[in-house]
């Protein structure tokens, strides 16, 4: 990933503009009308999310229609997944964690906790 991708999403309201956009393609009267921000706001927002490769334009008739670009979303997604699996084993030792304190306070141990409950 670019530092122009990180940038382009660093800021709230380009994540509210990708948010819409992940649902349908939109003109920028449309993200306008959507979000409540101007249309010099949107569209200089929208400039950057284009020049980060995070969206796809394409015109149709006198309008410029906006859409997610898949590609570079699956590279961030790919990016992202070695974190997400740290953040899933570290969940997983501090549920084990917690299930063997809260065992060790009711004078339980995991074993006796599973045959108590048949």
């Amino acid at each position: 990933m670019t530092d122009a991708t990180w940038t382009a999403l660093a800021d709230p309201r380009r994540r509210a503009m990708l948010d819409v956009l992940r649902d349908r393609a939109c003109a920028v009267s449309e993200l306008v009308d959507e979000l409540g921000y101007t249309q010099p706001t949107t569209s200089k927002h929208l400039r950057v999310l284009r020049e980060a490769g995070l969206v796809r334009v394409r015109t149709h008739a006198q309008r410029r229609i906006y859409s997610v670009d898949l590609e570079r979303m699956a590279e961030l997604d790919a990016w992202l997944a070695p974190f997400r699996q740290l953040w899933n084993e570290r969940l997983d030792a501090l549920d084990r964690h917690l299930d063997r304190t809260g065992a060790a306070e009711r004078g339980d141990d995991a074993e006796s906790e599973g045959r108590g409950r048949r």
